[in-house]
């Protein structure tokens, strides 16, 4: 540690950063690692609202990831995203090319389904971003059931519950980081972009942030019932009663390991891979009343968020990966009736496979991962916009295809939004040699909206489908008016 280590006074004690490159100099940023938001969620604080952090008085030591709520090893993810042990899993990390000024923020939402993510990923970094002047957060939050189980004796909600801590600290802190608390940009990708849209949605939520970026949204929206029941059958496999202080009898791990059973009780493999078709995400936000008082396009389409601007859109093939796992008896069942599995209206049926010629060609599993994309992600882009009718709303669908993965999948698009190309995990899901000009094109338009509130073209209400088509092939305009066309028969 050097003595001239970046040094900032949070209201609740002092933390010491660490400098990467000289101060000063072109591309330098500071580090602070690990600031907790809010005391671990412990003991009877397991299953309670965010709590404030004990306060402290000493210099305390900034400069590694805080404890995270995903727990154990994930073994090959899409994403690298680290679990870090320990209690105190509410914390920011923040990254600023300078501690004085006042420049716009990002705060990051990390994705996993609700269930997984860590905000400790080396994607995740702000470096690319303070290059550009903005101070970006990345935030964590209860997983799973230990944040979003709905249960007597404890709020509903209480992941949701978490951002808003996490942006309330923002708000009363980030000027000690150099950044601007009245230029907030919330943005996450996939569970992360859903709780952007569920954020823009809330109304106790509106003074915290001024614009919102959501990649790939995957909404939960949990109805309150079904959501009772998971909880009824993790009690009955945990032998536990069926609510917070039966719950917090359990071991942190022995319940993580329980919450698939209890989503997905004795699904096959094929259900499985589909239950978010027809139950939704197993853990998520639950529309309770209170915390989330009505779904995130209802709420949007109420009005509620319509002064900020939005950027959302998806990848062209978010699930199809996951088809390339179907049993391989699927392969040899027209695409006409495995769509059944999929969808009982007949129209619906037929519709899609009017407007998704293209894809029906490339054999069944394709056509039913795009209609999976498209019913959980790219329908809700489409939803989403139009929900806000005149609202400042912009599209994107991102087209680039993986040689390593064979499509345009889920979480790919991430190591471009960050600029983070070099990074070696990289190839595992982008190939060898990824584009570097289009990682740059797309940096370009989030810092851009970042710091404007406008990505670069017109907005939805002015041409109603348009959307930027990054990584499109030559024969594809760069702005296209049929982007989400597929979808339409889903919205």
């Amino acid at each position: 540690m050097t003595a001239d280590a970046p040094l900032a006074q949070t209201d609740t004690g002092p933390v010491r950063g660490f400098w990467r490159g000289e101060p000063g100099t072109p591309g330098a940023s500071a580090a602070f690692l690990g600031i907790p938001f809010a005391a671990a969620p412990t003991g009877e604080r397991r299953f309670a609202a965010p709590q404030p952090p004990a306060p402290w008085t000493e210099v305390r030591d900034a400069t590694a990831f805080g404890p995270t709520a995903q727990r154990g090893d994930k073994g090959e993810t899409l994403i690298p995203e680290p679990s870090i042990p320990g209690a105190a899993t509410l914390n920011v990390n923040v990254f600023t090319p300078s501690l004085g000024g006042s420049r716009p923020v990002m705060v990051w939402i990390h994705g996993g389904g609700y269930v997984d993510g860590s905000p400790a990923s080396p994607w995740y970094d702000g470096a690319a971003f303070n290059r550009d002047d903005v101070v970006t957060v990345s935030v964590s939050y209860r997983l799973g059931f230990d944040g979003f189980g709905l249960m007597p004796g404890a709020p509903a909600n209480r992941g949701v519950l978490d951002w808003i801590a996490g942006l309330e600290w923002v708000q009363r802190n980030i000027a000690a980081f150099g950044g601007d608390p009245s230029r907030v940009t919330i943005a996450g990708q996939s569970a992360g972009a859903g709780a952007v849209l569920t954020l823009l949605g809330l109304e106790r939520a509106q003074h915290l942030f001024h614009a919102a970026m959501a990649f790939s949204p995957a909404l939960a929206d949990i109805d309150p019932d079904l959501a009772a029941r998971r909880t009824r059958a993790l009690g009955v496999l945990l032998g536990c009663a069926p609510d917070a202080e039966g719950f917090r009898t359990v071991p942190e791990r022995t319940l993580q390991r329980a919450q698939p059973k209890a989503a997905l009780l004795g699904a096959t493999k094929l259900k499985a891979l589909l239950a978010p078709l027809a139950d939704g995400l197993p853990w998520g936000p639950v529309v309770d009343g209170d915390v989330v008082p009505r779904p995130a396009v209802q709420a949007l389409r109420d009005g509620i968020g319509a002064d900020k601007p939005l950027l959302l859109g998806a990848t062209d093939d978010e699930f199809t990966m996951t088809m390339d796992r179907a049993p391989g008896v699927l392969r040899f069942v027209p695409a006409a009736l495995a769509l059944m599995l999929l969808s009982r209206d007949r129209s619906v049926r037929r519709a899609y496979l009017a407007a998704n010629r293209a894809q029906r060609r490339r054999g069944t599993p394709a056509l039913l991962g795009r209609f999976v994309t498209d019913r959980v992600f790219r329908s809700l882009v489409v939803r989403a916009a139009q929900a806000r009718g005149d609202a400042p709303t912009w599209a994107y669908r991102f087209a680039w295809v993986s040689p390593a993965k064979g499509w345009s999948c889920h979480c790919l698009d991430v190591p471009f939004w960050f600029d983070v190309l070099e990074d070696p995990f990289v190839e595992r899901l982008a190939g060898p040699t990824p584009p570097q000009h289009l990682a740059t094109e797309m940096h370009g338009v989030a810092a851009r909206f970042v710091e404007e509130g406008d990505p670069g073209w017109p907005q939805w209400r002015t041409d109603p489908g348009l959307s930027r088509v990054f990584g499109a092939g030559p024969a594809e305009p760069a702005l296209s008016a049929a982007a989400y066309d597929g979808a339409l028969p889903l919205a």
